[in-house]
């Protein structure tokens, strides 16, 4: 074969004109694009014919091309007549002058055909047929250097027809190439036309795929100015969630129902001959063999496996590719030490060693493409599919799980799969690059290798023992951060409450002694990765050291060259890669497979069964609206009917309006609820989104009705004051609305979807009395909104069972009395009892509300620029009072969506922000951290240079001399360098901890005595992410990154180092080359950190509206919302990966910049090499061009931790601004006045938003006030310590606040009672019986928020808090509104005998609470309007006369 390929050595290679034999060029250059097109032919038909794209017109770039196409075939062909000319003329040419014309004519032909089916098929740039052209181009190149080659030699020219139809011939191919890089016009009729803003990428050519030149437009624009959602490009259609969640959906779907075919068609059959001993055995065997559950895995290799085995088939051919450098090294050492080599060799060399990097760089980003694009569709499954699940989960299942857990599922576990795709081909990839390295090893060393293997196989466990420490170290440390931020997450939902009761040192002292453990296993970690970072970086040199000392010494007659040593160690630095990846993989493996079980385990949850309540739409005639019939509960609501339940706290409501959702799961008994169904729970469910949005809630808009629903619910006077109307944005969970407000949005919800039937859980508990009554004339009683609806009203309010048609009355789960009320008063059970008690006054005037009794919600801002006390963002402020650097409150208030403006601050990170942390760190341990990187590349070139210098040591008599000596140099160098690599990595981190340490206490310290009007306006989200996020990052990103940025940097640094210390002839093309790295740099650092940001501040809405959906899924099922929910959960998704696939692009295309410039290096090196052979020795070009090989790697990572570093570096930022909020003062004037005495009760009313909490507010301080005084014992309370003040107030505050931890803390986080006081404090507030019965007593668990309690028992713990403490002043603020009277009487008689010396101040919702007290002040527009003895109250007929008759008092 070798006779066929080169018939003469020395005309092809041992020359200084090569050329080729004229049968390799006319059979093996020629055939070459002929075997590529027909191989390739079958699968690119195939994707042909399944791609739809619509088809292209017949454009003029496509007319040339098929005109030259034909005009190459008539080329080849005329060659073929001429052979059968010349055939005829009896002279005989060689046979490859027939076969060749005909393969290449058909080739050709077969190509033009290609080209015009393509375009019916839509494509607009074909790489099929640019591989082609190049090819051909590419190999005839060859005879076309031979053909002027031998005429200029003789002076003639041979077989001139043949010469001229090649020339023609070439050049034709030439001008295909060139209109094949050209992309056709998009096609007509195509899916992808509806687009605003279509992805570049889909119409882009073959050539600017494969170099992601389509990006740049993006990376300038990204650089020119900051970008903004806009300017994303929209997704392309396979990456659309709908489309990737219906296939998963369908995928696990499929497998769910495969097990169940498994389990059924083993069921044994009953038969009667089988004995019973038989029919054991057989379901233990089906039970071993068939207890496997539905895989979620396969559902996603199903999914996403053939897409991502495309990218696999790239990592192959890349692994191969790297291999070919090393041995072009090799050839290239060997060339130089060659001094009568003819100078082409060098060149040719240098021009491979370029081509096989470059092809190496296109091809491995291609991979990179494919595995981050299945990464990213993975998540995007895997979050639908979790989302979709969420909402059909049974309750008893959602509890097996809190919602944060849940929504790690979608967070951390779908993210978790993301990280692991991208480097899942290294299971396969590791060995088999290990294997190829070890062969060439084996081919340059021998078996001294193996000694080498040996290390790096003992590095192996010693790596996994530190990889599997670290991961304990990091479960642990995540454990701490968790409750970290879950104790943050309650102190800032409560911290109000801390406050009030001057708790925040108790609280502080709790998250402190948390953080001192996370930091202590912090450190751990921090020792274990700097042994990490010394394996990493001496690896490669203690494997290369003891190779070359077992190879030197075993026999004397090996001698260590250049060619050797240096063709081993790039061979050593391709193994270092595979070697770290694998057990890394491995244990990500291993992490995954724990959020596969996890997600496997919430996706095979029980599902609410839709058909346990039967719901046929009602038809005329029928007249029961609903049924519910079980052992303990018989029930049936004619329709059109009110019917009132009422009963004790606890007795079972909620979960009977439960039961009639279909939201409990069924035991036995029936349901049916006749037609569609409207809810309102107990604490109203808000959702994030306007005022208007909550209340339409998806129906379509309908403006007269929806001004009804307003006037009816009360919420005309509410739009008024919210500073956007009813556009207003309401934050989570309602958070800028008041307690009432949310209850009558939610109420507002119910009446404009016009149902058959409302289910009210006591919607009237949370408004004043006056609106109360309001609601329930005009929406829920017999003249209401709803009257002829069927409506089921769950209420503590007495006031309105006379006008009730039926009362349910329920004693623990069981319906112990029903009828009317009059049926109720005759029997004359507990109920009516119940009623004579507290039933002031049974025939309730029926009065007409008159257009006084509805004032404003809350004031609006007064136009002289104070501010009166207002109650939906209380803050205080005037025209004064405001730094100049804060936004206004009025603007805050005022703009539309207080949440949405996350005012991102788009600016250069400042070199301010890098000197706030290495002040942090502390200056002198910066500099001594870079003095010691100097040392360390100091110490590495050393140990190079003298490894170049030893392989030049002449060799005598097949020996070299002083080899023990260079083996000890060798090795004292590079282990110097891994001891300062171990020191520098150890002193950065612990500067790292102690800047973490300092920045967490500071914001720490700040948070806690920010004041009130800050946390009212900002989303406590916002808050949490700087303590988990933030913390996170400076904790444990920041440290690694700057360690990686000065290990690479000081990397690229030495390598040039290197290059122009052995070829000083370099110096030329650096700055050329460092201006094009630095314009990619810029370009990429400045559109990746804002994709990052788009990406981050598009992720958070995923998550929160996942969690909002979480709290609401009985109210969406009610409503039967399920379908447009998921469209937003799935448009959210999409938004989100809208900025992710861009960033992934951005990595790629800097990827292949970078990797060129890189490239470029290799090139130079080797070509100065070349052309300074007779100057150099082979040591040092073995030096320079394998320095040059590593540092594409370098330069890569360069720019990404210069990202990384730039993009994490803001948390500081964050943190500092947090830590810098002002704190609370200590100046004090009000505009109240009143006097107190002690030992009497008050009673503060007025309507709402006239300034009542606020009021409260301002006792404690919470609120300071702009003129005036508050004096308590004549002391002024702006003389003394805030936490002095505070710690002798009590307030029962309107929203129960409860700690997760036991119930003993919640009473008394200081431990300053004794267990009897704390026992003694429970009777009072009747808890005591409840307590007693808890297994655990006083340490019972509460949970989050007090979750376990119902509303009523967290209000009776509160007033035990008030209990113990008794102090002399005592504030209730609405205390009692969720619950019943009885319990409310037993509080009241409570509080009179223990607080009967203390002056007792209650905000009253019931009139009839404090119809007893000593004196009431009323308070109207933030001012005293009234305040006098109840008697001369209602006497003057004055506001508070008005009240008392509404709520018939009077």
């Amino acid at each position: 074969m070798s006779l066929f390929f080169f018939q003469d050595a020395n005309l092809s290679i041992h020359t200084d004109s090569p050329n080729l034999t004229p049968c390799f060029q006319n059979t093996i250059l020629a055939w070459i694009p002929s075997i590529y097109l027909w191989t390739a032919l079958p699968f690119y038909l195939l994707y042909l014919k399944r791609s739809k794209r619509g088809y292209i017109v017949l454009s003029v770039l496509s007319r040339f091309k098929t005109l030259f196409g034909v005009l190459l075939w008539c080329v080849s062909w005329a060659d073929l007549f001429y052979s059968f000319h010349e055939l005829l003329q009896s002279r005989t040419p060689p046979p490859v002058y027939f076969v060749t014309p005909l393969v290449v004519g058909i080739t050709v032909l077969l190509a033009t055909l290609l080209i015009q089916y393509e375009r019916l098929r839509g494509v607009q740039s074909s790489g099929v047929l640019i591989i082609f052209w190049f090819l051909s181009v590419f190999c005839a190149m060859g005879p076309f250097w031979s053909k002027i080659m031998t005429t200029t030699a003789q002076n003639h020219v041979n077989e001139r027809f043949r010469s001229a139809t090649f020339y023609i011939y070439f050049v034709l191919l030439i001008i295909e190439l060139i209109l094949s890089c050209f992309k056709e016009k998009p096609p007509f009729f195509s899916p992808a036309g509806t687009d605003p803003n279509p992805s570049p990428e889909l119409t882009s050519g073959f050539l600017s795929r494969l170099t992601f030149w389509w990006f740049t437009s993006f990376a300038i624009l990204g650089y020119k100015k900051p970008l903004e959602d806009k300017d994303l490009w929209s997704l392309n259609e396979d990456d659309i969630s709908k489309n990737i969640v219906q296939k998963l959906s369908r995928e696990w779907d499929k497998e769910k129902l495969t097990v169940i075919n498994i389990f059924n068609s083993t069921k044994p059959e009953a038969s009667s001959l089988v004995s019973p001993s038989m029919k054991e055995a057989e379901v233990l065997i089906r039970d071993k063999r068939h207890n496997r559950k539905p895989s979620f895995l396969k559902a996603l290799m199903r999914t996403f496996g053939p897409y991502f085995l495309i990218g696999s088939f790239f990592k192959l051919i890349q692994d191969l590719l790297s291999f070919v450098n090393p041995q072009l090294l090799s050839v290239l050492i060997s060339f130089i030490k060659n001094k009568d080599a003819p100078a082409w060799w060098g060149f040719l060399i240098a021009a491979l060693m370029f081509v096989c990097a470059v092809l190496q760089t296109l091809i491995l980003h291609q991979h990179f493409q494919y595995c981050f694009v299945t990464g990213m569709r993975l998540r995007t499954g895997i979050t639908g599919v979790i989302y979709r699940k969420s909402l059909v989960i049974t309750n008893s299942a959602k509890r097996s799980s809190t919602v944060g857990e849940i929504v790690n599922l979608m967070s951390v576990d779908a993210q978790r799969f993301m990280d692991l795709v991208a480097f899942l081909n290294m299971l396969w990839s590791a060995p088999l690059q290990t294997c190829l390295a070890l062969y060439f090893l084996w081919r340059a060393l021998g078996p001294s290798v193996l000694a080498g293997v040996a290390v790096m196989v003992l590095l192996i466990p010693f790596n996994s023992a530190v990889a599997i420490k670290t991961r304990a170290y990091q479960v642990e440390q995540m454990r701490y951060k968790d409750s970290r931020i879950k104790l943050m997450n309650e102190i800032l939902g409560g911290i109000k409450v801390l406050k009030l009761y001057a708790w925040e040192p108790s609280f502080s002292e709790k998250v402190l002694e948390i953080r001192k453990n996370e930091l202590r296993v912090l450190k751990k970690s921090a020792y274990l990765n700097s042994l990490s970072n010394f394996a990493w970086i001496s690896s490669p040199f203690l494997v290369a050291l003891t190779t070359f000392a077992v190879y030197v010494l075993v026999d004397e007659k090996n001698t260590l060259d250049a060619e050797k040593a240096f063709v081993s160690l790039s061979l050593f630095n391709i193994l270092k890669f595979p070697l770290t990846m694998l057990p890394q993989v491995i244990s990500n493996i291993a992490q995954t497979s724990v959020s596969l079980k996890r997600i496997q385990q919430f996706l095979s949850h029980d599902e609410l069964d839709p058909n346990c309540v039967e719901r046929k739409v009602i038809a005329p005639g029928k007249e029961i609206g609903v049924v519910l019939r079980s052992a303990a509960i018989n029930l049936l609501v004619p329709s059109g009917a009110l019917v009132a339940v009422v009963g004790h706290v606890g007795c079972g409501k909620s979960s009977l309006v439960s039961a009639l959702l279909g939201e409990m799961e069924k035991l036995e008994g029936e349901v049916a609820v006749k037609g569609s169904v409207a809810y309102v729970p107990q604490q109203a469910w808000i959702q994030n989104a306007t005022l208007k949005d909550n209340i339409l809630f998806g129906q379509a808009p309908n403006e007269q009705k929806y001004q009804n629903t307003l006037e009816a619910c009360a919420l005309k006077t509410d739009l008024e004051v919210l500073p956007g109307g009813d556009h207003t944005e309401i934050g989570e969970k309602g958070i800028n609305l008041s307690g009432g407000q949310r209850q009558r949005v939610s109420l507002a919800r119910a009446v404009f979807s016009s149902s058959d039937i409302y289910l009210l859980d006591d919607p009237l508990s949370a408004v004043d009395s006056h609106v109360a009554k309001h609601i329930f004339d005009q929406v829920i009683g017999p003249d209401g909104v709803l009257k002829g609806k069927t409506r089921i009203l769950v209420t503590h309010g007495i006031g309105f069972l006379p006008q009730v048609d039926h009362i349910v009355v329920l004693t623990d789960g069981k319906i112990s009395e029903m009828g009317s009320y009059q049926e109720l008063l005759k029997q004359n059970k507990a109920f009516a009892e119940f009623l004579r008690n507290y039933a002031l006054d049974e025939n309730i005037e029926e009065d007409e509300l008159t257009s006084t009794v509805l004032t404003a919600t809350m004031c609006p801002f007064s136009p002289n620029g104070s501010v009166v006390l207002t109650r939906q963002l209380s803050v205080i402020s005037s025209e004064g009072g405001e730094c100049p650097n804060k936004m206004s409150t009025k603007r805050r208030v005022g703009e539309k969506n207080c949440t949405d403006q996350l005012w991102c601050v788009i600016l250069q990170v400042k070199l301010t922000v890098f000197w706030q942390y290495m002040k942090a760190v502390s200056p002198v341990l910066s500099l001594i951290i870079c003095f010691l990187y100097c040392c360390q590349n100091a110490a590495a070139i050393g140990a190079n240079v003298w490894l170049s210098d030893w392989t030049n040591e002449p060799v005598i008599n097949g020996t070299q001399h002083n080899t023990s000596m260079r083996i000890g140099v060798y090795a004292a160098l590079g282990l110097l360098q891994g001891f300062i690599v171990f020191v520098s990595s150890f002193t950065l981190a612990m500067g790292g901890i102690n800047a973490a340490r300092k920045l967490h206490m500071a914001l720490l310290e700040n948070k806690f005595h920010t004041p009130q009007s800050f946390y009212d306006t900002t989303p406590t989200g916002r808050i949490i992410n700087r303590f988990s996020k933030d913390i996170f990052v400076i904790d444990e990103v920041i440290p690694p990154t700057i360690l990686m940025f000065l290990g690479t940097f000081f990397n690229s640094l030495s390598t040039i180092i290197v290059i122009i210390a052995s070829t000083p002839l370099f110096t030329v093309v650096i700055i050329p080359l460092a201006v094009l790295y630095f314009f990619v740099q810029r370009f990429y650092v400045a559109t990746s950190r804002q994709l990052k940001r788009l990406e981050s501040v598009s992720r958070s809405p995923i998550y929160s509206h996942f969690s909002e959906t979480i709290s609401g899924t009985s109210i969406i099922r009610a409503y039967q919302r399920e379908e447009s929910f998921i469209a937003i959960s799935d448009q959210k998704v999409d938004e989100n990966q809208k900025s992710y696939y861009p960033s992934i692009m951005s990595n790629r295309w800097l990827g292949i910049r970078v990797e060129f410039v890189g490239n470029c290096i290799v090139l130079f090196a080797a070509l100065f090499a070349v052309i300074g052979k007779s100057s150099l020795n082979a040591g040092l070009v073995g030096l320079s061009v394998s320095y040059a090989l590593q540092v594409t790697l370098a330069l890569n990572w360069m720019v990404r931790t210069t990202s990384d570093l730039e993009t994490n570096i803001v948390a500081v930022e964050r943190i500092k601004e947090y830590s810098e909020t002002e704190t609370e003062v200590s100046y004090w004037k009000s505009s109240m006045f009143t006097n107190l005495c002690g030992g009497i009760l008050i009673g503060i009313v007025g309507r709402t938003g006239a300034g009542k909490s606020s009021m409260t507010l301002c006792l404690f301080r919470i609120l300071e006030a702009v003129k005036g005084e508050i004096r308590i014992d004549g002391v002024r309370i702006s003389e003394i310590g805030l936490h002095d003040l505070r710690s002798r107030l009590t307030i029962i505050p309107q929203d129960p606040v409860l700690f997760s931890g036991t119930l003993r803390m919640n009473l008394d986080p200081f431990n300053k009672y004794s267990d009897e006081e704390v026992w003694k404090a429970l009777e009072l507030s009747h808890l005591k019986r409840f307590v007693s019965s808890q297994p655990s007593m006083l340490e019972f668990e509460c949970s989050e928020g007090g979750e376990n309690l119902s509303v009523g028992q967290r209000q009776l713990v509160c007033l035990a808090r008030a209990l113990l403490r008794k102090t002399r002043v005592l504030i209730l603020d609405e205390a009692t509104a969720a619950i019943d009277l009885e319990t409310d009487d037993l509080i009241q008689m409570t509080i009179r005998t223990q607080f009967e010396d203390c002056t007792v101040l209650t905000i009253a919702h019931r009139l009839n609470t404090i119809m007893d007290y000593t004196r009431i002040l009323v308070l109207d527009n933030g001012t005293i309007a009234e305040f006098d003895t109840p008697t001369n109250l209602i006497a003057s007929k004055g506001i508070f006369y008005g009240m008392a008759k509404d709520a018939g008092l009077a």
